[in-house]
């Protein structure tokens, strides 16, 4: 078995662990059963996967409800609307199926309760602007700041204070009906007010908070007038608390659930494995150099064969070529890399898809370059115009698996020798 393929191998079986549609049927059966009946609204891109194990746990308790994925992620939610909307960026169809969770929400009938069921995307897939704000004002700030090197959690702060349905949005329309919220989480700490920008969560931030965040990225003057005007009016207002006692929340797979996985399949193929839990978190040129320094530290010393890492870097898009952060993330480890002796890394999201592109993820190997050189292609180059994709497509490095119904963040898997 070659290298590459024992990487791909361990990627599947952490993948495994936190399949979404298992983690919530094992969270539902641990659990005592609630008699319902129960309105479900699903967003993210494991959302399919969630509703059909719901169906399976709770059958006919289940009474109507809606499920928003990615294109291309969704699957047959029988008896349930199913809807597809924008994702990186929100669409039309983002905020018609936002506009149908909140208006399930707001109809409950006696007795019922609202299922919420989360994963990764979510925040683009479900986007009602506030008032005053137009969907394409929203869109255009959500562009910007994804354009800018913007922690995930800064970002989800600015959604939540530009939004109708986020930022317990959804909760305070179910008006004191139980609430019962199951996420797989994607943001770092795992907190439920981050996943999908915490439709169904009290809010732990202000908009005073966004606002400092749009400011302190040189924004407030590049966006449209209407969000910072919006963050300011908000930021002189009260702000609109959860009703905790109607809320229940429970995130049901994450990453160091992942991680905790890839160790064991290493450890099962002969592997001696360290696991790096957040080191992926940062910059990713700086990501990537630290990640190297790991990797020569391991080859000093003779205990370790397998690093593993977890995380989500940030990348300041900076051309119109076609990549994603784990994609660009391979292409820099090679060129940290480069010459200093044998090493195979996998770096790959954990929802089958990088960026906007159909690719995981990417390889890289002591050869990355070289095949790089052959073919006429300089990685620096590729690097500066955003453009990964297209290099690890011309020298066979591209790791692609489709959907793969879950989403805990990206992995790096690295071989040390």
């Amino acid at each position: 078995m070659s290298a590459r393929e024992r990487l791909a191998e361990i990627h599947r079986a952490a993948l495994a662990a936190v399949h979404a549609g298992r983690a919530l049927e094992r969270a539902l059966a641990a659990e005592a059963a609630e008699p319902g009946p129960f309105v479900l609204v699903a967003a993210g891109k494991a959302a399919c996967a969630m509703a059909q194990a719901a169906q399976r746990a709770l059958g006919p308790r289940i009474a109507r409800g809606a499920v928003t994925t990615k294109p291309g992620h969704a699957t047959p939610v029988a008896g349930l609307a199913l809807r597809e909307a924008g994702h990186p960026l929100p669409d039309a169809r983002s905020e018609a199926a936002a506009r149908e969770a909140l208006a399930l929400a707001a109809g409950l009938g006696p007795n019922e309760a609202l299922l919420v069921l989360l994963s990764g995307g979510a925040s683009a897939l479900w986007c009602a602007p506030a008032a005053g704000i137009s969907l394409a004002d929203k869109r255009r700030a959500t562009e910007l700041l994804l354009e800018r090197d913007v922690a995930i959690g800064e970002l989800n702060t600015v959604r939540r204070h530009l939004s109708a349905i986020k930022g317990g949005g959804l909760a305070r329309a179910a008006r004191g009906h139980p609430v019962r919220l199951y996420a797989v989480s994607d943001v770092r700490g795992d907190a439920p007010c981050d996943i999908g920008s915490g439709p169904a969560s009290a809010d732990p931030t202000s908009a005073a908070d966004a606002l400092a965040i749009v400011r302190r990225h040189g924004l407030a003057e590049a966006l449209p007038a209407s969000v910072p005007a919006h963050l300011a009016r908000g930021a002189a207002e009260p702000e609109k608390p959860v009703e905790p006692a109607n809320v229940r929340e429970r995130v049901v797979a994450r990453l160091a659930d992942a991680l905790a996985a890839a160790e064991a399949a290493a450890g099962s193929r002969g592997l001696r494995a360290r696991v790096l839990p957040e080191a992926l978190y940062g910059e990713v040129g700086s990501v990537a150099a630290a990640l190297a320094d790991e990797v020569r530290r391991a080859r000093a010393g003779s205990d370790v064969d397998l690093l593993i890492a977890g995380g989500e870097p940030t990348v300041v898009v900076r051309g119109s070529g076609r990549g994603g952060r784990a994609q660009e993330l391979a292409l820099r480890l090679a060129l940290e890399l480069g010459g200093s002796g044998g090493f195979t890394a996998l770096c790959a999201g954990s929802d089958g898809t990088d960026g906007p592109t159909d690719a995981a993820g990417a390889f890289a190997d002591a050869g990355t370059l070289a095949r790089a050189a052959e073919r006429g292609l300089d990685p620096r180059l590729h690097l500066a115009r955003s453009d990964a994709h297209t290099l690890h497509a011309a020298t066979g490095d591209l790791y692609v698996t489709g959907p793969t119904e879950t989403n805990v963040a990206d992995l790096a898997l690295v071989l040390v020798r």
